[in-house]
């Protein structure tokens, strides 16, 4: 009996906790409750962030040779794909895609130095004497500045230039401290590139095996969908590359008929293109040494035109191939480049600028993907058909 009128108590607590409870949710605005919601799921995706960023910056000496693979993968699987459908081994063509890109590589490194050996001691004569003259034209000036003046002033400018410049070159110091670390990121991007493309199909396979069952065919379509996106990415941004490369190089070339000729267009033209995959600002670092160039060997007034040359190739990149070329293929608004680029070397430099883009805009896709519940239809489909959802099984 004793046990029997305790839990009538009991009841009646709870209900009154709960009444109390209610009560006092209700005194809450319904846009507070909405607010508190959304903020704890944020902060808890934030920190999520935080820490795959801290295991990335930990990792970096692997991550980057890992996603420098893939991006190599993306834009040789194609023309490994093209060789096998038209009867070629796959090891062989594995094996001349990647001796193909090694081979191009390192022609454009040789071309770079030979070109630039052989003009440096002109260059440096010409920037001496553009230097003494530009002093010279300072103090003859209204502002008669003085040598010391001069001094100070180049110095303040180096000062804020590295200062600005050292979060965007502290990944890449980073990450290449020694011969040695460079070395095994350059072994590692080759392996790393040798069995995505040999099995490629099958390291992917593999990772979705790490998630339940459940949810394989929500990431295996994600993941096709990032792939493709990506490939997509890394074909037009070389086209996007070759476009400034040459309008910058071709607008040096012309420049120069009427100076009696520009040197190092090669060199330049080359900087530029390697530059133009850090998306929106690639162009115009490299571009400044076409300007440079101009302004040492020939005159202000010409290096005034190499930089509008500069200036007008960047916004036909920004305004016309950005958005209706780069914009279509990844799915990315141009303002979200731009943020992203900066996001990207703010927090790792060189390499972030480099692979912010890519990131993003392989991530948009696939969360878009699964959001969007397409995935489902597969799994409807499969419940019918016993040989598709083998297949997936197999994936």
């Amino acid at each position: 009996m004793t046990i029997g009128k305790r839990k009538p108590v009991k009841i009646t607590a709870a209900i009154e906790a709960r009444t109390a409870r209610d009560a006092a949710e209700a005194t809450i605005p319904p846009a507070m409750r909405i607010a508190a919601s959304w903020s704890w799921r944020i902060l808890v995706v934030l920190a999520v962030l935080a820490v795959f960023v801290w295991l990335i910056a930990q990792l970096r000496l692997i991550v980057v040779p890992f996603m420098v693979a893939i991006l190599l993968a993306a834009l040789l699987v194609p023309l490994v794909n093209f060789l096998v459908r038209h009867r070629w081994p796959k090891g062989l063509a594995v094996a001349v895609a990647e001796v193909g890109i090694l081979a191009v590589v390192a022609g454009l490194v040789v071309l770079i130095v030979t070109q630039v050996r052989s003009g440096f001691p002109d260059l440096q004569k010409q920037s001496i004497e553009a230097y003494d003259s530009f002093k010279q034209f300072l103090s003859d000036s209204p502002l008669q500045l003085s040598d010391k003046d001069i001094s100070g002033y180049i110095d303040q400018a180096f000062a804020a230039i590295q200062e600005d410049s050292e979060a965007l070159l502290s990944g890449a110091l980073s990450f290449g401290s020694s011969a040695g670390h460079i070395l095994a990121g350059i072994l590692l991007t080759l392996f790393a590139t040798l069995f995505l493309l040999i099995d490629g199909r099958g390291i992917w396979n593999w990772f979705t095996r790490l998630f339940p069952r459940k949810a394989r065919p929500a990431i295996v379509g994600a993941g096709h969908s990032g792939w493709i996106t990506l490939t997509t990415f890394v074909r037009v941004q070389i086209f996007v590359a070759f476009v400034d490369a040459v309008g910058i190089g071709l607008g040096a070339w012309i420049l120069g008929l009427f100076y009696g000729g520009f040197p190092l267009v090669i060199p330049i033209a080359i900087a530029v293109f390697l530059g133009s995959f850090i998306p929106v600002v690639g162009a115009v670092f490299t571009g400044v040494l076409a300007v440079f160039v101009a302004l040492v060997y020939l005159n202000p007034f010409a290096a005034l035109i190499m930089l509008a040359i500069v200036l007008l190739v960047q916004q036909i990149e920004g305004h016309v191939l950005q958005p209706l070329i780069m914009g279509t293929a990844v799915k990315v608004h141009p303002l979200a480049v731009v943020f992203a680029v900066a996001a990207g070397g703010f927090l790792a430099g060189i390499p972030g600028a480099l692979f912010a883009v890519p990131v993003v805009a392989t991530l948009n896709v696939m969360v878009n993907y699964i959001a969007s519940g397409q995935w489902r239809d597969g799994v409807n489909v499969n419940r019918r058909n016993p040989d598709a959802k083998d297949a997936l099984r197999d994936a």
